[in-house]
């Protein structure tokens, strides 16, 4: 697989079809559920990052995102944010992944009255685990979900000023939310852009479909992602077996 291709795992995919993955060449974004990392095997762990770089296979990792916020107003639920990152940090130090990627948790409709002080504790939380991130010898990257522009993504980046945090560009969901165009968005961060997530939709719901099933425009996709981010990791997000059959065929247009 070339080495700039990801695919979406599951992290229960990778127990149960570990030869699959080793013997089809595959370079997994490895995900886990937040609740998964309370039972996780360290050993059953350690024993699959092993087989995959004995295979020279490299990873991403997806952190868990399910009702965590880094900004959250609620100190709690930064505090629960908190600890999952580092959860995660801690299965990188086995993966050594290239890089990691995490939501946000910000939308206008919540923070509009409040986005200086979701910023305020944004910064502080990824402050809080970017020295670790050093340690691994990864990148962290923000995954746009709900933002609209650019902007509040931007004030991070600019704010936090670290190599190691960086830009996820989720071409699905730009096309869901974004109210700016793909060549304004790239302008604004796409130099930030270390990782994209690769799924097309109709601009209705988030679909996950393979490239050219919905109505994403894909040529002016990969044209910007080779000005502004040519040696960003690219990540196919297919949710069931035919749409990634699919997906690795049309991406081959584009392996060039």
């Amino acid at each position: 697989m070339d080495n700039r291709l990801y695919l979406h795992v599951p992290y229960w995919f990778l127990r149960k079809e570990l030869k699959v993955v080793l013997d089809r060449r595959v370079n997994p974004e490895v995900y886990l559920p937040g609740d998964a990392y309370d039972g996780i095997n360290k050993e059953e762990l350690a024993y699959i990052a092993d087989a995959l770089k004995d295979h020279d296979l490299s990873t991403t990792m997806h952190a868990p995102y399910a009702d965590l916020n880094p900004g959250s107003p609620e100190p709690m639920v930064r505090e629960v944010t908190l600890k999952r990152f580092h959860q995660v940090l801690d299965a990188a130090e086995k993966f050594r992944p290239r890089v990691i990627v995490l939501h946000p948790g910000y939308d206008r409709w919540r923070f509009s009255e409040s986005r200086d002080l979701w910023l305020k504790h944004s910064i502080n939380t990824w402050r809080a685990i970017l020295a670790r991130a050093e340690e691994i010898d990864c990148t962290l990257a923000v995954e746009n979900v709900f933002e609209e522009d650019p902007s509040t993504l931007k004030e991070l980046f600019e704010a936090v000023d670290s190599t190691r945090l960086r830009h996820c560009f989720d071409v699905g969901h730009w096309n869901l939310f974004v109210k700016v165009s793909m060549e304004e968005w790239f302008a604004e961060i796409g130099p930030w852009v270390a990782e994209a997530h690769i799924h097309d939709n109709m601009g209705k719901k988030d679909e996950h479909k393979a490239i050219g099933d919905g109505n994403i425009d894909f040529e002016l996709f990969f044209r910007l992602m080779g000005q502004y981010a040519p040696d960003a990791a690219w990540t196919l997000e297919a949710h069931n077996r035919e749409t990634l059959e699919k997906a690795l065929i049309k991406i081959r247009d584009y392996l060039i």
